[in-house]
């Protein structure tokens, strides 16, 4: 739900937003509490152990997500994955690994799940070209720039460089900024104009 208010600051009236709920589940993080993920977290370093079952289970819901707006009449093309932190995370492997082309994704202080199961150098599929906006804050405690910065340089190393946009802001913490919306109304309404 607050996704959805945040949008509603930035929204164009000729495209639909839907902001799903994770599921609640136990994260190990969270000392196996359930909470709202879309997957388990173990840490957050860049090299913990990650749930791959979960991350591609989450990934096919989204493809699902994805499909019913297909069936609803919304070409592939014209459909922008975008979340932050988890969410992010999540959007950025699902657009890596469908078959379906999409207009681009926006990742919002986050980082590429499953990084070495993709292969060294430029992806094949429809998406090798797909816009991506990826956006961090300077002082994140929790997913620090520093994931930011590499994830942006794999994903420069896989899809066409001059599509990736990595923007930081200063003092911003693990959460997002008027200037950090802006920059995403910006990217969607160019990724996605009136027809």
């Amino acid at each position: 739900h607050g996704w959805s208010e945040a949008l509603a600051g930035i929204k164009s009236p000729h495209v639909k937003y839907i902001c799903p709920h994770a599921p609640v589940m136990p994260v190990s993080l969270n000392m196996n509490m359930s909470m709202p993920s879309w997957f388990d977290i173990t840490g957050l370093s860049p090299d913990s152990q990650e749930d791959e079952a979960g991350i591609k289970q989450a990934a096919e819901n989204v493809k699902a997500l994805i499909d019913q707006e297909v069936k609803n009449g919304i070409p592939s093309n014209r459909i922008i994955l975008g979340g932050f932190s988890q969410g992010g995370a999540l959007s950025l492997y699902t657009a890596l690994t469908t078959h379906q082309k999409l207009a681009g994704v926006v990742a919002l202080s986050c980082w590429l799940p499953l990084r070495a199961s993709f292969p060294q150098g430029p992806i094949g599929g429809v998406n090798k070209d797909i816009p991506v906006l990826q956006c961090h804050g300077d002082c994140d405690p929790l997913v620090p720039v520093m994931f930011g910065s590499l994830t942006v340089e794999k994903l420069k190393s896989m899809i066409n460089p001059a599509n990736v946009t990595f923007k930081t802001y200063s003092g911003m913490m693990h959460s997002s900024s008027l200037e950090e919306m802006m920059d995403v109304k910006q990217f969607i309404d160019k990724h996605l104009p009136p027809i």
